[in-house]
């Protein structure tokens, strides 16, 4: 049997229930990254920036607009917390990194929160992790951060990593306060970070194009946070300010069109996950749960 089409399985933290995601393009996944033509396909041109952004373009296009309703009405999605009114958006790019309404994503009391909605995988210790999506596939922590020096200080601290899919809010959010530095950019392809395509090769993580930020804290020394682009993914924007203090939760930058990463390192001894993102992860299930809500404590 192929690996990658048992469908996607996770925890929703908010209803407590183990539910399947509904996985957009799933069609396409499965070709790309199952079928013999369809990997000469991803090879040839599915991975390349130039496909993403002529992929992003398109969905840049005003006509667009019309994808919107459907896909509202498809996956669920509560409109009610975004800025503008569906009809508002200009395209569909513009409806997805759409920005939501202020209290939306209400900021928890922990030291440290989700960086952004999304299916999460939380590790105590990120150079044991050994299982995520299938067992015997280990982080590359050097990979990762593109910095063998760098990855020494962090090797042996807790990542935490997030997965956004096409249906979730696409802006990412610092989580917790602190002053950050110039964001460094790690070139790379653009595979899917889908479980379908991370289940037959956890690498694409630190093969992507990915970009790194150190977030210099009080308490917590300083925190790696990273996102990593996908297919239909090539631009990552960062909003903030390099140098200029945030706060727990302010908003970092987004993503165009697409399913994507983001990931955080935090340096050993001063952070520990959530039981709850510890407990799944270590049953390499995923736990969905939003931007702003716990993640760690010091």
């Amino acid at each position: 049997m192929l690996r990658g089409v048992e469908p996607i399985k996770y925890l929703n933290r908010e209803t407590g229930e183990i539910e399947t995601e509904q996985v957009y393009g799933e069609g396409f996944l499965r070709w790309a990254y199952g079928n013999p033509l369809g990997k000469l396909a991803l090879h040839g041109f599915v991975k390349r920036p130039f496909f993403s952004k002529w992929y992003g373009r398109k969905m840049d296009a005003p006509k667009t607009r019309e994808k919107i309703a459907p896909f509202l009405e498809e996956y669920g999605l509560d409109a009610a917390d975004f800025v503008k009114k569906p009809e508002e958006f200009e395209s569909f790019n513009d409806f997805f990194y759409r920005k939501l309404k202020p209290g939306a994503r209400p900021i928890a009391e922990s030291e440290v929160v989700l960086p952004a909605d999304g299916r999460h995988l939380g590790f105590a210790k990120a150079s044991e992790i050994s299982s995520v999506f299938v067992k015997g596939q280990k982080f590359d922590v050097a990979g990762l951060l593109g910095d063998t020096e760098l990855a020494k200080k962090y090797e042996d601290g807790p990542l935490l990593l997030s997965r956004l899919c096409p249906v979730d809010y696409h802006r990412f959010h610092f989580p917790c306060a602190g002053t950050p530095g110039e964001t460094k950019l790690v070139n790379g392809p653009l595979f899917s970070v889908s479980p379908l395509a991370l289940r037959q090769r956890i690498s694409y993580l630190w093969e992507n194009k990915r970009t790194v930020t150190e977030l210099v804290t009080e308490t917590m020394g300083t925190v790696i946070c990273m996102e990593i682009g996908a297919t239909c993914v090539g631009s990552i924007h960062q909003t903030y300010k390099a140098g200029k203090p945030v706060a727990k939760g302010d908003e970092k930058g987004y993503f165009a069109f697409g399913g994507s990463s983001t990931l955080l390192m935090f340096e050993p001894g001063t952070v520990k996950l959530a039981e709850d993102l510890l407990e799944t992860s270590a049953k390499e299930m995923e736990l969905y749960a939003k931007v702003g809500t716990e993640a760690g404590r010091i």
